[in-house]
C-alpha cells in the first residue's frame, strides 16, 4: 500500500497537512516484502517531525555569568511519541521489538570519579515487510531508573535508524536563562525544519561548520568572537545563496528573498538565522524543480502548460514561492501515467 499521492520521498514536500500520518496496515504474520520505492515512502513518513505539542526540553549543560544562571538545551520526545508514530503508520501488528538486558562493572564516572556499573539495554525494532535494526542504550546502575532510561534510550536509537526521531539529532543546544530550579525560563522557538508542516513543504537544517551554542555569552570578549562568527557565518551564508540564482530562476530566486528576508538580494541580510532560513527554502525550492523535472519526463509539456494556466501562470519562471511550486509538482506528477 503507498501512502497519500504516491510521492512521499522526502525530497520536496506532501500535500498531507495533518501531523498523524495515515494508518498503513500490514499483517504481521505476512512474509511479503515491500518494494525499494515503497520502504522509501514509508521512510519519508517515519522522518516526519512530531509535533511541536510533544517536544520537551532537557537542559545538557549549564554556566554562571553576570549573576545569571543559564542552560543550554536541547530539545527530545518521550518514547510515546515514537511508539505513536509506528503504530499510526503501520499499526500495533506491524511492528514489534525485543530488548536485552546485561550489566558490566568497573566504569569510572567522570563527574565523582567513582568506579560503579553500567545497565545496558540493547533493542531490536522489526517493522514487518521492511527490516530490523538494533541499538544499545546505557544508564549508571545505582540510578534508581537506569533499566527504563537505558531501554527508552536504546528504542529512540533504533528508531532513529529508520529515520523516525532523526531530526532531533541536528540540534546542538540553545543557551537560555534558568530560574532558581535550574529549569529554562523561556522555551525556544522551533525552527520551520522542525515542524510537521515545514518538513512537508521541503524545509531541511542547513549544516553549519562545527558544533554551534557550544559556550553561553558571558562576557565582552565572548560577545565580540561571536560577533566575528556571525559576520563570518553570513558572509558564507551570502555566497552560498548568491549561488543558487542559477539553479531557480530569476522568479522563486527574487521571489524568496523577499519572501522570506524582504530584501532585494542576500548581501542586504544582516541576521544569519534569517539567511539559513532563505538558504533552506532555497534548497526545498531546488528539490521541487528536480522532482518537476521528473514528472515531465513521464507526462510531457502539454500537462504542465494547463496547470500553470489553471495558476495564473504564463510560464514556470512566474512562480515565486514554495506554496505555488509545490501544487505545480503535485498537479504534475497525478498527470503521470498510471503502472
Amino acid at each position: 500500500m503507498s501512502p497519500p499521492n504516491g510521492h512521499a520521498n522526502g525530497s520536496f514536500g506532501s500535500s498531507d497537512q495533518h501531523s498523524t500520518p495515515p494508518i498503513l496496515s500490514l499483517n504481521a504474520n505476512s512474509t511479503s516484502q515491500y518494494t525499494a520505492t515503497q520502504i522509501k515512502e514509508f521512510v519519508a513518513l517515519l522522518e516526519v517531525p512530531f509535533d511541536p505539542g510533544v517536544i520537551e526540553w532537557r537542559v545538557t549543560n549549564t554556566s554562571k555569568g553576570n549573576g545569571q544562571s543559564r542552560g543550554q538545551v536541547i530539545p527530545y520526545a518521550d518514547q510515546r511519541a515514537y511508539t505513536d508514530r509506528l503504530n499510526a503508520l503501520f499499526t500495533p501488528a506491524g511492528w514489534t521489538r525485543k530488548y536485552t538486558v546485561h550489566t558490566s562493572a568497573n566504569f569510572q564516572r567522570a563527574k565523582d570519579q567513582k568506579t560503579t556499573a553500567k545497565v545496558f539495554v540493547t533493542c531490536d525494532l522489526t517493522i514487518f515487510g521492511i527490516g530490523s535494526h538494533s541499538a544499545t542504550g546505557e544508564e549508571w546502575a545505582d540510578d534508581a531508573n537506569a533499566g527504563t532510561s537505558a531501554e527508552a534510550q536504546a528504542f529512540k536509537r533504533s528508531c532513529a535508524c529508520f529515520g523516525l526521531g532523526r531530526y532531533l539529532y541536528y540540534f546542538t543546544g540553545i543557551w537560555v536563562d534558568l530560574d532558581d530550579r535550574k529549569r529554562p525560563k523561556t522555551i525556544p522557538k522551533l525552527a520551520g525544519w522542525a515542524m510537521p508542516e515545514g518538513w512537508r513543504q521541503g524545509l531541511r537544517p542547513v549544516q553549519q561548520p562545527g558544533p554551534q551554542g557550544s559556550t553561553p555569552s558571558t562576557s565582552s570578549g565572548s560577545q565580540t568572537h561571536q560577533s566575528g562568527q556571525a559576520q563570518s557565518r553570513c558572509r558564507e551564508l551570502i555566497q552560498q545563496i548568491e549561488g543558487m540564482a542559477e539553479l531557480l530562476g530569476k522568479g522563486l530566486y527574487r521571489g524568496l528573498l523577499k519572501t522570506i528576508a524582504t530584501a532585494w538580494k542576500p548581501s542586504d541580510i544582516t541576521d544569519p538565522l534569517v539567511l539559513e532560513r532563505v538558504l533552506s527554502h532555497m534548497h526545498a525550492a531546488e528539490r521541487g524543480l528536480k522532482r518537476l523535472e521528473t514528472a515531465l519526463e513521464k507526462t510531457g509539456p502539454a500537462p504542465l502548460a494547463a496547470i500553470l494556466r489553471s495558476h495564473h501562470l504564463t510560464s514556470l519562471d512566474r512562480v515565486e514561492n514554495l506554496e505555488t511550486l509545490h501544487k505545480i509538482v503535485l498537479a504534475l506528477e497525478s498527470n503521470e501515467p498510471a503502472k
